[in-house]
């Protein structure tokens, strides 16, 4: 899809079609019969689910896009490439603002080295609970980073939040004196300097890279989210488990998110069935993390690792870190990151 693409459908050759097919095998078409259906691509890293089960993240989308088909009676229609299958994930932040890209289910740190307001999405010890990170859409907060955004030609649909746990290959990872030596996959510059302080070595790679990583060895522990600790099957490599859940210095952002130039193109009535379901759906995403903080344990312990949970202590002890270096380092990288950085301590825990 071009950067001037329309979104009316275009016929395509048989070539394209099996190509399309071959590149991207698990895609599931969403289509009404009503009208002819202006197809729209959702591409997220994330593995395929089936029915109930697997990523909720992938269930989410589906859901979505389900939902909006059967309220526009066929006029929007989805095309789902899950796994990174249609484009690689530190790819599609960049084609979403250009419009090669119409919907994903985005980590929002990973696309901090174009948008450096993004970083917030996953700022150790910012967020530290799911109705915290929620009630960010309502306060100014998250105005202002939708506005951001927006000003960057992506628009937030739907507010997701994962809290995250570590998954380590011999020694657990608790408190910050347990990282020193290590070499750990935080997920985003802001935790990397947080790790770094506590004295271990880091690794900048994507969550679903992180299985080879720890094969491998080049990594010795990982923190993610507790559905990609169990989608990625980190319970076959880890012998340690610190949980995400009840308490967490790790909450990241993981938004659906849509191209504002395809968003625009949209008559209004298809952009208000987006933005409805879109905020309809949030729940389900709230639930699924939450369910998932809980089964990564059970995953692992049954996988043979120990478990370990966090107390308030320790997870004071990461933010106390974090406000000394990752939280500074922000604020001072512009005045909009400053003000994003002060509306989000404003936020309740």
């Amino acid at each position: 899809m071009s950067n001037d693409h329309s979104l009316i459908h275009r016929p395509v050759s048989r070539r394209l079609v099996l190509a399309g097919a071959l590149a991207a095998p698990a895609v599931l078409r969403f289509t009404g019969t009503a009208h002819a259906a202006t197809t729209l691509k959702i591409s997220h890293q994330f593995p395929s689910s089936s029915g109930e089960e697997g990523d909720f993240r992938d269930r989410l989308v589906r859901r979505f896009a389900a939902e909006v088909t059967k309220r526009t009676n066929g006029e929007l229609a989805f095309e789902v490439y899950p796994g990174s299958s249609l484009m690689k994930t530190n790819a599609q932040f960049s084609a979403l603002r250009k419009g090669a890209l119409d919907l994903s289910l985005y980590p929002i740190s990973y696309a901090g080295g174009e948008a450096p307001e993004c970083n917030i999405g996953l700022m150790p010890g910012l967020v530290v609970s799911y109705d915290q990170g929620l009630a960010w859409r309502t306060k100014p907060v998250g105005q202002a980073f939708s506005e951001y955004l927006e000003g960057k030609g992506v628009k937030i649909l739907t507010w997701v939040w994962q809290a995250g746990g570590v998954a380590s290959r011999e020694k657990p990872l608790i408190a910050p004196e347990d990282a020193k030596g290590m070499k750990i996959r935080g997920g985003s510059r802001e935790m990397d300097m947080v790790l770094q302080a506590a004295g271990a070595a880091v690794l900048s790679l994507p969550s679903n890279e992180l299985y080879v990583a720890m094969q491998t060895g080049a990594c010795d522990a990982g923190i993610t989210s507790s559905t990609s600790l169990i989608s990625f099957r980190l319970e076959e490599l880890a012998k340690q488990l610190t949980t995400g859940r009840g308490k967490s210095y790790w909450f990241m952002l993981e938004p659906l998110l849509i191209s504002k130039a395809v968003f625009d193109k949209l008559p209004k009535a298809q952009q208000d069935v987006l933005t409805a379901v879109g905020l309809e759906i949030e729940a389900f995403g709230k639930a699924g993390a939450m369910a998932d903080d809980t089964k990564v344990a059970e995953v692992f312990a049954k996988a043979g690792a120990k478990i370990h949970d966090l107390d308030a202590a320790t997870v004071e002890k990461w933010r106390a870190i974090a406000r000394d270096t990752a939280w500074k380092d922000y604020s001072a990288k512009s005045a909009g990151c400053a003000n994003l950085m002060k509306l989000a301590q404003e936020v309740p825990a």
